[in-house]
């Protein structure tokens, strides 16, 4: 008996072996396709489903966090992927036309995009707002403490009963705006008066963490109530004064110009540390509200690479102080030089000279080339304005990695491209090492090569070439697009 029981696991595992369907289904990221999509999505009352490529760069690197976040969401939130080139038909029936694409589904059915964060911890949290009700009822005072007791925001809508025409609406908004913020609702207007409010309104609550002296950790609306009104109110009043930035929420945030002071913030484990930083840069911000700055801390661990890279600052930078970075909504970047003073002196005079116009923008640039003199003009960031930006010159310029396979495979063909046109002194054929020097706003560089042609007197519509990449398209490219007609210096054949 003992001989057959040691033999169950290796007859279990053989059987598996045999049929790679139930191994996935064991797994916490389920493999579906064209032949069981159907019925075993349709199982699950939230699943967030990965269609991909194996080759796609992109989903390489989502992979590990998708399955990260998969391990955290387990027995709340299916997590499950396609492979499209395997099973083109799941793919097409849902619209999938790039990889990787993500898509939450309800009881089998296409509910909704996921446009959320793609790390495991952005995935996680997301998600979790998609399960359970969109609004949460809250019946007592307690229920309403312990909703709001959230390291995230809470909005808590106040109403007179259930059938509250208000109600209705804010319920449409909490179904609208679920994944962004947390909803609940009480039909006892005697549970608002605890907080300053005897009729139907709407309450903010920021995160208890983030409390201070120098802003209310309620804000009340009280205006007609449109799903359109509200999103406005959530946004002009969510974040505060001064708001905890993370890889979350960072582009919501950037959307306006931001100053933010990096330092070893951790509400988790230390946060009387976290809030004694937060409190000087409050004190100042305080001093310059309605300016157009907008005021910001983070976990300088959370952003080293983006630090090192977009400001040139070290690991050692600021020790234990914080340091002090301004990145505009056009792409404009300052650091503070001096050190963040416990007074907050510093950053005041950091924010004066700010507002005054006396700071010079950090630009990231690679040394400008004493000789330039190749058929392919060398950009940095520099000089990209002298070269790219000449008001008398048609510029083709290529943004490249030095690493990039498909540059390199490029480079031949871009070189004879500019040889050809050598002659012809309107137009200027360059490239320009995209890792190591800016790229200026207006050109999105997502990947290597990317091309675009900057046109006299367009100076700030350039135009992105999306030809192929052999000398005979460039020409015609070039020929179509160039402000004067093109002068060649080899034979035009290949036209």
């Amino acid at each position: 008996m003992a001989a057959t029981v040691r033999l169950l696991p290796a007859v279990t595992l053989a059987l598996l072996s045999r049929f790679p369907a139930a191994v996935s289904l064991r797994r916490d990221v389920l493999e579906l396709g064209d032949s069981d999509f159907e019925y075993l999505s349709a199982e699950h009352e939230t699943m967030l489903v990965k269609f991909y490529a194996p080759w796609c760069g992109h989903c390489k690197k989502l992979a590990p966090e998708f399955d990260k976040a998969a391990i955290r969401l387990r027995g709340t939130v299916q997590l499950a992927k396609v492979d499209c080139t395997a099973h083109s038909e799941t793919c097409a029936r849902f619209g999938v036309s790039g990889y990787p694409t993500l898509k939450i589904f309800r009881y089998g059915r296409d509910s909704a995009p996921y446009d959320g964060p793609r790390t495991a911890d952005g995935i996680h949290h997301y998600m979790m707002k998609q399960t359970g009700p969109d609004s949460v009822h809250l019946k007592t005072g307690e229920d309403v403490e312990t909703f709001t007791n959230s390291y995230d925001a809470s909005i808590v809508g106040v109403f007179s009963g259930t059938d509250s025409s208000r109600l209705a609406e804010f319920m449409k908004a909490a179904g609208l705006l679920r994944e962004q913020f947390r909803f609940a609702h009480t039909t006892d207007l005697k549970l608002g008066e605890e907080y300053g409010v005897s009729s139907e309104s709407v309450l903010l609550f920021r995160p208890p963490r983030l409390s201070s002296m120098f802003e209310d950790s309620v804000v009340i609306f009280r205006d007609y109530l449109t799903i359109g009104s509200l999103r406005r109110f959530i946004r002009d009043h969510l974040y505060g004064l001064c708001p905890h930035m993370t890889l979350e929420n960072r582009d919501r945030l950037r959307v306006r110009d931001l100053l933010t002071a990096y330092y070893d913030l951790d509400y988790h484990h230390n946060p009387r540390g976290s809030s004694y930083w937060r409190n000087r840069v409050m004190k100042v911000a305080s001093k310059y509200s309605g300016r157009g700055l907008t005021f910001s801390v983070a976990n300088k661990k959370d952003f080293l690479s983006e630090l090192e890279d977009d400001f040139g600052l070290g690991t050692s930078d600021g020790g234990e102080l914080p340091f002090v970075t301004i990145r505009t909504k056009l792409g404009h970047k300052f650091t503070m030089r001096e050190e963040f003073t416990r007074d907050g002196q510093s950053l005041q005079r950091f924010l004066d000279n700010y507002f005054a116009g006396r700071l010079k923008r950090y630009v990231k640039s690679e040394p400008i080339p004493e000789r330039n003199n190749g058929a392919v003009k060398v950009v940095v960031a520099e000089s990209f304005d002298d070269i790219v930006n000449n008001p008398d010159k048609d510029v083709l310029i290529q943004f490249y990695s030095p690493s990039c396979p498909h540059c390199k495979k490029l480079e031949p063909v871009y070189r004879e491209l500019a040889d050809t046109m050598v002659s012809d002194l309107n137009l200027v054929i360059a490239k320009m090492n995209a890792v190591d020097n800016d790229v200026p706003l207006g050109y999105d560089v997502q990947g290597y090569p990317t091309i675009y042609f900057a046109p006299v007197g367009k100076k700030d519509e350039p135009i992105r070439y999306e030809g192929s990449q052999e000398l005979k398209d460039f020409l015609k490219f070039l020929k179509r697009e160039a402000s004067r007609s093109v002068a060649f210096s080899g034979s035009k054949d290949e036209l």
